[in-house]
């Protein structure tokens, strides 16, 4: 499948007339970041979409201008640039709506971590500059494409932009599924579950689980086995162009789970198919951006020992 990436000079942006803002729902400090962004591009004459339960649920708490309000459809046909105010969950459920209108990416990070929002709040109006004159520079992230089957049928189709998790569920027993590539059976494995994660998603549960930490535009995916009934099991890389299917074979409350946000209740002999998606996410990063710079803040990379 062709990656579906739009044709920009230069690896730059052009100057947008419509933005779309999409924050987290029921937060002070987000309803006033995007009061202050809603004026900010008002008055440099930039049309302006808020996210509809966005602004349901942030509108009422403070002026935003007067601002239409919209769904993804609408956000996705109209605007040229979205801005997501929050953190990665936000970022992560802003991606999957927008992935097939290609529409571009502007992270604010309200949140603690934010591996993808990667502008500081307090920084936020200062880099709509860059933003408006076209200076910010595009990303492109791959997306998993992924679906659920049950006696051959479809039960769910989603796509992944950090990681679809098989897992034992809420009881605690462990699972035991087998691992298919390509075809190709791989072995059944006892365990807590597996992570099958992007680039992207390499800095999210996967790193908790002791994957490895992918670079954004490395062509692979990291398969990451949770607690495995076995020490020779460990996470391995594939192509991102493999097929991959994990078959259910003895659980007791088995789940699937894409991106944290959407959750399948599994049975036994159920499969997950997993592949790469023909649609990318593109982000947009402001002058300067570094992904090794944002791992060390993020992971403390090189920090002096505190004097005590």
């Amino acid at each position: 499948m062709n990656d579906v990436i739009p044709t920009l000079p230069e690896n730059h942006i052009r100057s947008p007339r419509t933005v779309a803002l999409i924050g987290k729902y029921h937060s002070p400090e987000i309803a006033e970041s995007l009061r202050l962004l809603a004026k900010y591009l008002y008055e440099h004459g930039i049309s302006v979409l808020i996210e509809e339960e966005t602004a349901r649920n942030v509108g009422p708490q403070l002026d935003l201008h007067g601002q239409a309000s919209a769904d993804f459809e609408a956000i996705g046909a109209e605007a040229d640039i979205a801005i997501v105010l929050g953190g990665d969950g936000t970022m992560l459920n802003a991606a999957r709506q927008l992935a097939r209108f290609r529409v571009p990416l502007v992270g604010v990070n309200q949140g603690r971590l934010g591996f993808m929002t990667d502008i500081a709040r307090s920084d936020m109006l200062s880099c709509m500059d860059d933003l408006l004159d076209g200076k910010f520079v595009l990303e492109t992230r791959m997306l998993l494409d992924a679906e659920v089957l049950r006696e051959g049928v479809n039960i769910e189709s989603t796509l992944a932009l950090n990681d679809v998790v098989v897992d034992k569920g809420a009881i605690g027993r462990m699972i035991e599924f087998g691992l298919f590539i390509d075809g190709e059976f791989i072995y059944n494995l006892r365990s807590d579950g597996l992570i099958v994660a992007t680039p992207t998603g390499s800095t999210a549960y996967s790193l908790s689980a002791n994957g490895p930490i992918m670079h954004p535009q490395m062509a692979g995916i990291a398969l990451v086995p949770l607690c495995p009934h076995a020490l020779t099991n460990r996470p391995i890389l594939i192509g991102d162009r493999s097929d991959i299917e994990i078959r259910i074979i003895q659980a007791t409350d088995c789940r699937a789970h894409f991106d944290g946000q959407v959750t399948v209740d599994l049975k036994r002999d159920d499969t997950v198919r997993i592949c790469r998606s023909e649609y990318s996410i593109c982000f947009l990063h402001p002058p300067g951006y570094s992904y090794f710079a944002m791992l060390r803040e993020k992971l403390h990379w090189s920090e002096q020992p505190k004097a005590h």
